[in-house]
């Protein structure tokens, strides 16, 4: 029996590499390619506050303070992407953390560095979706 795709909406967060090495367009051009929709976005400035309650499970580790100051080190585009099973399109599209064991063709294959100068952050889960898009979107702020 067939199998309908799952519409789903997830949380893309364009983090300060994507943004000081002006690549936004570029990414967001991947993912509109790939038939996602969005649904929000904004340029975010991320509180301390915010990082560590998306960062929880880091935080407590002793490079946190590395990635509360990369992640503050410019601005984010903060993004909620609609399409057919969004979730995992959109990690199949973003790659592994790593960029330098992503394969070419990915985001992160293509133009990341590393493990935290990856481009993006992607939901992985439909949970973590839905609790990541409530983070950084008010209901308003999401078009239907």
């Amino acid at each position: 029996m067939l199998r309908m795709e799952e519409m789903e909406t997830t949380l893309v967060l364009l983090k300060p590499d994507a943004i000081q090495k002006r690549l936004a367009g570029t990414i967001l051009q991947r993912f509109e390619a790939a038939g996602l929709r969005i649904r929000a976005c904004k340029l975010m400035v991320l509180s301390e506050e915010i990082l560590r309650e998306h960062y929880q499970h880091l935080v407590s580790f002793p490079f946190f303070p590395e990635v509360l100051g990369f992640m503050q080190s410019s601005p984010v585009l903060a993004l909620a992407l609609e399409g057919p099973n969004a979730i995992a399109q959109v990690r199949d599209l973003v790659g592994p953390t790593d960029s330098q064991k992503a394969p070419k063709g990915t985001i992160r294959g293509d133009m990341g560095e590393d493990k935290m100068r990856n481009l993006v952050h992607a939901s992985d889960t439909p949970e973590n979706a839905l609790q990541e898009i409530g983070r950084f979107f008010s209901k308003n702020e999401v078009v239907a």
